[in-house]
């Protein structure tokens, strides 16, 4: 296949992502989903370059973007990802990647909420009509285990098994009609937490030239939730993804520095699809430098990022940082740690 007709199969990709992401463009769903810290982006590697993990990730942080990616592992990988957040909220999670030879690769993977501490109340029969409960701290988490296959050298799928957990802290509910300062009134106090199983499944496919690589996932599949008697699922989202390396069509593919341009399409499912676009430049093999932006977001927009990577005694190293700027929010940062050996 000549130059021109690798031009061709990338920016029909790129055509058939629009295509899905205007398709929708007009229809605006909120409040349809629950355990919202699924989607929280993983990774100052991924944030960094646009938040694009889909088509672009093959380390064991990849469990969290599309577990197809784990198939390219040859070797162990560890991943250590912390987040300081917005109001306080922060987020830490970490993954391992185990190749079984020529069978797959299998991966673990965790993810730790901090919310932090809340000040708890109820109504009361009182001129401040309320009274205080003391102070809570919400919690999240969810661990995964993950099975990954490289079928041929262009193409794997991956599958990703989790459970997550939920625990939103107590809340005092009146049992009957009555009213407050009504004798008849009594009240319990209920706690709210729950947990459920969810799976990711995903594909990705490497066309072996020009960098160019297409990745799909179908995230959080699961059953629905119900707090009293509303019912919800968990975040479900179509990712679409698709890279491709420029300076291969100019030099050899030997060179040590490489410049690779990304974009990705999320259509998830109580909100407006959403595209990312981003880029990222090693040098030498050493330094990579990032740069992002993410469309179709209340906030969410600029991002930037740089890392480093090494072989320290038989062991490879990464270290990077992200910066997502975060509207009226100010700003998030990322950082991760990974080793490979």
């Amino acid at each position: 296949m000549n130059r021109k007709k690798y031009f061709l199969v990338f920016f029909t990709i790129i055509i058939l992502l629009g295509q899905v992401i205007t398709a929708q463009a007009q229809i605006v769903k909120r409040g349809q989903a629950g355990f919202r810290f699924l989607e929280n982006p993983i990774s100052a590697e991924a944030v960094g370059r646009g938040g694009l993990g889909v088509a672009l990730m093959t380390n064991s942080n990849s469990v969290f973007w599309n577990p197809a990616g784990l198939g390219w592992l040859s070797n162990i990988d560890v991943s250590f990802n912390y987040t300081k957040g917005i109001a306080d909220i922060n987020h830490s999670s970490a993954a391992v990647g185990l190749p079984l030879g020529n069978f797959g690769v299998l991966a673990v993977s965790g993810i730790f909420m901090d919310y932090g501490d809340f000040y708890g109340t109820r109504r009361a029969d009182n001129e401040a009509g309320y009274i205080e409960t003391g102070t809570f701290s919400p919690s999240a988490l969810a661990f995964g285990l993950a099975f990954s296959q490289r079928v041929t050298e262009r193409f794997s799928y991956g599958v990703h098994l989790k459970y997550a957990y939920q625990d939103l802290g107590s809340a005092w509910v009146s049992t009957t009609d009555a009213g407050l300062g009504d004798p008849d009134l009594t009240i319990e106090q209920r706690k709210y937490s729950m947990g459920l199983p969810a799976v990711d499944v995903g594909a990705y496919y490497d066309f072996l030239i020009y960098g160019i690589r297409f990745g799909a996932v179908v995230q959080n599949i699961s059953r629905e939730v119900e707090y009293e008697v509303e019912r919800f699922p968990l975040p479900f989202a179509i990712s679409f993804g698709a890279t491709v390396e420029p300076m291969l069509f100019f030099m050899e593919a030997t060179s040590s520095s490489r410049l690779i341009l990304s974009i990705e399409s999320r259509h998830p499912r109580d909100f407006r699809e959403n595209v990312k676009y981003g880029a990222e430049y090693l040098f030498e093999d050493f330094l990579i430098l990032r740069v992002g932006y993410m469309d179709g977001f209340d906030e969410r927009g600029f991002t930037a990022g740089a890392g480093v990577m090494q072989q320290l005694a038989g062991v490879g190293v990464r270290m990077n940082y992200a910066y997502e700027a975060f509207g009226l929010f100010g700003g998030v940062h990322y950082v991760s740690i990974g080793l490979s050996y």
